[in-house]
């Protein structure tokens, strides 16, 4: 028999006393040992901060879905300009409405594809371009000074210098006009060969140069994601493999198969996450966000005022 090391007690060489003795010393401690767990964990709890569901889609819901929708969701994105792929923008003059049902905002830009910065197209000219229209754009739906609008670049990777003069131009125009600049990228590693891979979101932080900026973060993959699920307690956006992150989408419509085996049974079967509650039979697909704040526009790291 092999004899364990440690504060195992030998009870045929201690008296009867002694042993009992100690057997209640060793519960009194891990009594207590329970009862700082359980103090240290209400601590944490108490002190963990609050994280809030939203959601975004590229077409405007419609006013009647609103109230059913905040029963659910803390905010809404919000598109100044056409959402990718789309010639129309349906969330131009909707802020009232939305403001007036409880909605807080995550306010989008969306931004170009690397194919469309190709020679003889001047990245930085056109991102100061594109920053004044979204300055534009958020002044005319009554954005006020401050608000945080995300530039919307879809593609994941290391940035190439042309992407990379586009969104720093971009950014470096939005703050000009009083309004604080944020970025929706990639929270995904993305294999580059040779063992290595990159984090579009730290690619970004580390060459664009604005201290603080604010990150909406894309991780669908499952996990971390646990999928199309409407919890009352919203994940944590550090939870999206970005501890910086402000925003983390973790389920997209339709589905990106090939990151979402895992969770596949969370979205409907043709693949899309659809909204809960409505009379429409939840005919509204989705993209579901988390925030650690109700008004993800509204709170920014960058404030100084």
């Amino acid at each position: 028999m092999t004899r364990r090391t440690g504060s195992a007690i030998d009870a045929s060489r201690t008296p009867k006393w002694a042993y009992f003795f100690s057997i209640l010393l060793l519960a009194l401690a891990g009594a207590i040992a329970a009862g700082y767990r359980a103090a240290a964990g209400k601590i944490s709890r108490a002190a963990a901060p609050l994280n809030y569901l939203g959601f975004d889609t590229n077409t405007y819901p419609g006013d009647d879905a609103l109230p059913l929708l905040k029963q659910t969701f803390a905010f809404s994105g919000y598109w100044l300009n056409p959402p990718p792929g789309a010639k129309e923008n349906s969330w131009s003059g909707k802020r009232d409405v939305l403001r007036k049902s409880g909605f807080g905002f995550l306010v989008l830009f969306s931004g170009r594809a690397e194919h469309q910065l190709k020679s003889p197209v001047d990245p930085a000219a056109l991102g100061k371009a594109d920053g004044e229209v979204a300055v534009e754009s958020a002044r005319r739906e009554g954005f006020p000074d401050h608000t945080v609008i995300f530039l919307d670049q879809e593609e994941g990777g290391r940035m190439t210098a042309p992407q990379m003069a586009y969104i720093s131009s971009w950014i470096a125009r939005v703050m000009a006009g009083h309004f604080y600049a944020g970025i929706y990228c990639s929270g995904i590693p993305f294999k580059e060969g040779g063992g290595q891979s990159i984090v579009t979101a730290d690619d970004v932080r580390a060459r664009v140069g604005v201290p603080n900026l604010s990150f909406f973060i894309y991780n669908d993959g499952c996990p971390p994601s646990a999928g199309c699920i409407y919890s009352k307690a919203a994940p944590p956006p550090l939870l999206s493999g970005v501890t910086y992150a402000n925003v983390w989408q973790f389920a997209q419509s339709p589905r990106r198969r090939e990151v979402t085996r895992a969770c596949s049974a969370t979205y409907n079967p043709d693949g899309n996450c659809y909204a809960p509650n409505l009379a429409t039979g939840g005919s509204i697909a989705i993209d579901l966000d988390s925030a650690t704040s109700a008004d993800p526009s509204n709170v920014s790291p960058q404030r100084t005022d």
